[in-house]
């Protein structure tokens, strides 16, 4: 069964970045680079966008995190990601799968599963791409799931037991788990769904988090929080948009300023709302 994650579990990891500034190498797609880095900026953490696989093999192992997002894949990227992996698992650092629109075209399908060997810290993903990793028919239009979170939650179980990692399955509501141990998200706004990049901006913060986690029960604690962190920025933003009658251009701006402005007063009050 799903639970709420306490407010007060988000705010202790919340409060872990800000102190600590961790440096996340960021092997993204072309289309999201400088909206993942500003949001990592918002974040209080400190992002490093890089895609030559000399100089990401050394900066995996000297980072305090590394995020995979394959987004927009080429056989280049495929062999930086490749390296930088194996980079940060010699070094011990903690590294977020990103499959984005895995099973829709070969290569990156390929890169997934061979990655999925490799044991990532969390595979962060729609629900289709976390069927499509479990082994289960999903729907998808483009990069977009078609199912709702919920839908994909007993794969996700699956996948986390069988690859030895966390999932957090993100949609309407978010689900972070072991395969045995799951937390819920309920908070966020239909709006993050209309800014290109939330998701993968989304996976750079989830590496940002894990990177303060000190074993497996703290790296499930950390996505989930770095889940609510986000879905509760998107709250602001979207309030404050449609206070204003703005559009997603705005929205977008706001979700940096939510971001960046975010203290515990809000973090409680929104997550506690979901409680009652």
């Amino acid at each position: 069964m799903a639970q709420l994650l306490p407010s007060q579990t988000a705010i202790h990891y919340w409060q872990r970045v800000r102190s600590t500034v961790p440096l996340t190498l960021c092997l993204t797609n072309n289309v999201v680079t400088n909206w993942t880095a500003n949001v990592l900026l918002a974040a209080h953490a400190s992002p490093a966008m890089l895609d030559d696989d000399s100089e990401a093999e050394a900066l995996a192992a000297v980072a305090s995190a590394l995020l995979i997002n394959v987004g927009t894949l080429n056989a280049t990227h495929a062999q930086a990601m490749t390296k930088a992996v194996a980079s940060a698992k010699r070094a011990g650092k903690p590294w977020v799968l990103d499959p984005v629109a895995v099973g829709l075209l070969p290569l990156r399908t390929a890169l997934c599963r061979n990655l999925l060997r490799e044991n990532p810290t969390v595979v962060r993903g729609n629900p289709s791409e976390i069927l499509t990793l479990a082994g289960e028919t999903a729907k998808c239009r483009g990069a977009d799931s078609t199912q709702g979170s919920e839908e994909a939650l007993m794969a996700a179980k699956h996948l986390a037991l069988e690859a030895k990692t966390i999932v957090a399955v993100t949609g309407a509501s978010d689900y972070i788990t072991d395969g045995e141990r799951t937390w819920r998200i309920d908070n966020g706004h239909p709006l993050l769904q209309r800014v290109t990049g939330t998701g993968c901006a989304l996976s750079a913060l989830v590496a940002a988090y894990v990177s303060t986690a000190s074993n497996k029960s703290e790296v499930l604690e950390a996505a989930a929080s770095a889940c609510a962190v986000f879905s509760v920025a998107g709250e602001e933003a979207a309030q404050k948009t449609l206070d204003r009658n703005e559009g997603t251009g705005s929205f977008a701006v706001y979700l940096l300023d939510a971001l960046a402005m975010l203290d515990e007063i809000t973090l409680e009050k929104r997550m506690e709302r979901k409680m009652r």
